[in-house]
């Protein structure tokens, strides 16, 4: 980013709009899509699922996105700091601490998914992962994640890759990163759909990811599921937008730099779905398969296509930078924050902070080996960090978010300076805030604790 100056008398900037929805969008886009997304439609019902999933998004997400980028845009400082000037000496800094401690949490077991695609790269590239029997992918990736210390050195270099890029700034990092690397990605994903849907048997696929089984409708776990998948998808309540829009200029119109963000990120998650479900039932696996979908899957169809190999090993790598730039965005927010706190330099806190949230992923990678038998109930280590973070930190993070800005904060800027050209849309964004989103991410998480 531009050259790093005093943390709160001048922030650094994105160099372009494009750049920011591009970083934006490398936040969304990556594995949130291809490798969690699938999985949680195929255990959940396919089509129905993606219903409320579309409706989590429209009533909750966008609007609380663009909530989070007005204050940051407006504070111009981390995400507590920001809460802190919009609010001095008021409980509302809780929201900002609890999405820098939910980003930090969910950075440490993602890092983990992000080491099984870059081991996945680096197998696709030394030729180990095509020497393997097509049928036994399931048995290939169940023996390395249960090992000991592979899973953890992956893990680390990821974690080592995301460091690099979060110090060296906002514009040479983050937005350099992902004007490149996004659109390549999804012009992959795009051919890989277009090839998934051509496999004998993959109408199966299309009618389970379209063809709603309305009964699914009145299992209430999947309202959580789907509003939790909505906001880890587009880094809703886990700060990375208040800190985002803190390096924008004050002439970016957000509405457009929000329904952008939300409608790639969504379009980009339903065409990860093509390319897998077809693909998933034109191989006889089953649509529940778990965690491990798209890195049993995906595999198996390059095996099956032409040029295969050269495809599966441009994917991993496009998988595994597209990992890289969410990381970096979740690792941006705990950073900002301590940079300000302890005024410290850059490339310090990013060490520090990198190293920490390393640590503390330790446990979820070895919860499919030697920690195999520590659970709560039937949940794993990492199933458990993904319950407490996804549908318990992030639903009360965005709903302080929503709540401060549609009530709370006096001095909001008017609908035409964040960059509402129709203010009847306006209108209706604030009151979404303020009556809306609140009341549905309330009654999920009510249900997701067990009280109604």
């Amino acid at each position: 980013m531009v050259q790093r100056l005093s943390h709160e008398a001048k922030r650094e900037q994105w160099g372009t709009k494009l750049g920011f929805v591009c970083a934006a969008m490398g936040s969304a886009l990556g594995l949130g899509n291809i490798w969690r997304f699938p999985y949680i439609v195929g255990e959940n019902g396919g089509g129905a699922f993606i219903l409320v999933y579309l409706a989590c998004i429209i009533i909750c997400g966008l609007p609380i996105m663009l909530g989070e980028l007005v204050i940051g845009r407006t504070a111009q400082s981390d995400a507590v700091g920001s809460f802190g000037k919009l609010a001095p000496k008021q409980i509302w800094s809780i929201g900002g601490l609890l999405g820098v401690l939910a980003g930090f949490f969910i950075l440490s077991f993602y890092s983990v998914v992000a080491g099984w695609a870059l081991k996945y790269l680096f197998s696709a590239v030394g030729g180990s992962l095509w020497e393997v029997d097509i049928a036994n992918y399931g048995k290939f990736f169940g023996v390395f994640i249960s090992e000991v210390w592979e899973p953890l050195i992956w893990q680390g270099a990821m974690m080592v890759a995301t460091i690099i890029m979060v110090a060296r700034g906002v514009k040479k990092g983050l937005e350099h990163w992902n004007r490149i690397l996004i659109p390549i990605l999804a012009i992959l994903v795009l051919i890989l759909a277009g090839y998934s849907m051509s496999l004998d048997g993959a109408v199966k696929g299309l009618t389970f990811l379209f063809a709603p089984d309305w009964a699914k409708l009145l299992e209430p776990e999947i309202y959580i599921i789907a509003l939790g998948q909505a906001f880890f998808s587009l880094s809703i309540g886990m700060a990375v937008f208040i800190t985002y829009g803190s390096y924008l200029a004050p002439n970016t119109r957000l509405p457009i730099s929000a329904g952008a963000i939300a409608t790639g990120d969504t379009v980009f998650a339903i065409v990860a779905g093509l390319a897998i479900f077809p693909a998933v039932f034109a191989f006889g696996l089953s649509p529940s398969a778990g965690p491990g979908l798209s890195f049993i899957v995906l595999p198996e169809l390059f095996q099956t296509m032409p040029f295969g190999k050269i495809i599966g090993i441009l994917f991993f790598l496009l998988l595994v930078f597209a990992a890289l730039t969410s990381m970096a965005s979740l690792l941006e927010v705990p950073v900002s924050f301590f940079m300000r706190v302890f005024d410290q330099g850059r490339s310090r806190t990013t060490l520090i902070v990198g190293f920490l949230i390393y640590a503390i992923g330790i446990p979820s990678s070895l919860g499919f080996g030697v920690l195999n038998d520590v659970k709560w109930g039937t949940k794993s280590i990492i199933d458990v960090m993904e319950f407490l973070t996804l549908n318990l930190a992030l639903p009360i993070g965005g709903m302080i978010t929503a709540f401060f800005v549609g009530w709370a904060w006096r001095d909001r800027p008017g609908s035409s300076v964040i960059g509402f050209k129709n203010q009847v849309l306006g209108v209706l964004w604030l009151w979404s805030l303020r009556i809306v989103a609140p009341i549905t991410v309330f009654c999920v998480f009510l249900r997701s604790v067990g009280l109604i």
